[in-house]
């Protein structure tokens, strides 16, 4: 018994999986969370960026965001299978806004193939990354803190994505409210 599984929260673990986008504070709620999760992963990602063999660390991202993306897509509901299961007219809102704030990972089945694609955008800082390997010590501690801060924006701006797209969703669900008619 060695290694033993830490026993997760019983509330968390007996809690259904959101149907519809979060709304009001939740959507806050859910926001503080995430951020919490993507500091939590970015200082993962500084300590595999430590490592003086180039190219581990690059993998280990697309895997850890690529994991943080499905998190934090469930976390506001709004993943690919969330998102399938609302009103129809809701769900082309949902891909509307997401389209709207740039949130390229919101709502989307997440693969490692998508999210080396938006590292491709940030390809200049990893490259940079990789390259400050190659200085002992020096370079571990740099391609650390270029790992973590890249990691962190990146996945704060998904959680900032999914946010916006939430607040939408709730602002066009008010509207449809209000549209609504009542029999007299």
């Amino acid at each position: 018994m060695l290694f033993r599984r830490k026993k997760k929260d019983v509330a968390a673990t007996s809690e259904a999986p959101k149907l519809e986008p979060v709304t009001g504070p939740d959507i806050e709620l859910a926001r503080e969370r995430c951020r919490e999760m993507v500091r939590k992963r970015a200082l993962v990602s500084a300590g595999v960026a430590a490592v003086p063999l180039p190219g581990v660390d690059v993998l280990s991202d697309l895997t850890t965001f690529t994991v943080l993306v499905e998190e934090v897509n469930k976390e506001f509901g709004l993943s690919q299978q969330q998102i399938e299961r609302l009103h129809p007219r809701m769900r082309v809102l949902a891909y509307q806004a997401a389209a709207s704030v740039g949130g390229m990972l919101v709502g989307k089945l997440v693969t490692k193939t998508l999210v080396l694609q938006l590292f491709k955008r940030a390809g200049i800082k990893i490259a940079a990354k990789t390259v400050t390997k190659v200085v002992p010590i020096a370079g571990q501690v740099a391609s650390a803190a270029i790992g973590f801060a890249l990691f962190r924006k990146m996945g704060y701006e998904h959680v900032e994505a999914c946010a916006k797209v939430a607040r939408e969703l709730q602002k066009a669900r008010v509207i449809d409210m209000g549209t609504v008619q009542v029999p007299v």
